[in-house]
């Protein structure tokens, strides 16, 4: 099989640039699925795969093996030492230690939240209206990946604004985990409107006590939110398993045998 053309794949490589910089994708995103992607662009597979590949090259993305091209996330070592790589072994082993991971967003993001409101300059707050309203656009979106990114990209401008380089960088650490649990709640909750509209609801009033500058209001905020997160999360496994013990009943099998005529 021919390589791609350079030119062609040159001119590939700038679309993606260009696709990335319009929806304003941040290090630690994922791109569109690669089928989507090359209709988007208009491009065959194989030549978005050698375009992408020279983008890896280049250090701006990273692909993984069954998990699709991401931006690469620029951590500092620390961060992906001690914080990252240990606790996606953790989740890797225990699905449940979200829960940790939530509650350690209750406590980092209580502080953001205070410090954004003190701090954020008019800037920071055009762009949290603008992920406030990318929330909003993936809300009902099909895809919950592109929908738990739009989540994530709100609370992670919210520690932008707090304008302490300790927090954002901890927060940046948690970004990939984050966006774990994200998706993780989203798909628990998308068949429950209401509890989305709950969830905007909350995300609204983070943001318009950033804007006013109601720091006392932005933590309690913050804090409403990744409590009720958390709580509808765990009633909703425990009915889960509640609902798996009752099938494992005597006489409650879904295919049995039928009887012989």
């Amino acid at each position: 099989m021919k390589n791609t053309p350079v030119r062609l794949v040159d001119d590939i490589v700038t679309q993606l640039r260009a696709l990335i910089a319009q929806r304003d994708l941040q290090p630690g995103m994922r791109l569109p699925a690669e089928r989507q992607l090359a209709a988007e662009l208009g491009v065959s597979r194989s030549s978005l795969r050698e375009a992408i590949q020279k983008l890896v090259g280049n250090g701006l993305l990273v692909s993984r093996r069954g998990g699709g091209t991401w931006l690469q996330q620029q951590l500092a070592p620390w961060s992906e030492q001690q914080i990252v790589t240990p606790i996606r072994s953790l989740l890797a082993a225990d699905p449940d230690y979200r829960y940790d991971i939530l509650e350690a967003r209750h406590a980092i993001e209580a502080s953001t939240a205070w410090h954004a409101a003190l701090r954020a300059t008019e800037a920071d707050k055009e762009r949290l209206q603008y992920c406030f309203d990318a929330t909003l656009a993936f809300l009902e979106h099909d895809d919950p990946e592109l929908a738990a990114q739009a989540d994530v990209r709100f609370h992670l401008a919210i520690a932008e604004a707090s304008h302490n380089l300790v927090l954002l960088q901890t927060m940046r650490g948690f970004f990939e985990l984050m966006q774990s649990s994200v998706i993780h709640s989203r798909r628990q909750m998308v068949i429950q409107p209401t509890l989305f509209a709950q969830l905007t609801d909350q995300h609204r009033a983070l943001l318009q006590a950033i804007l006013a500058g109601d720091a006392e209001g932005a933590r309690q905020a913050a804090m409403t939110h990744l409590a009720f997160v958390h709580s509808t999360l765990k009633i909703q496994s425990e009915n889960s398993a509640r609902q798996a013990r009752i099938t494992r009943l005597p006489g409650n099998q879904t295919h049995q045998q039928e009887p012989e005529s």
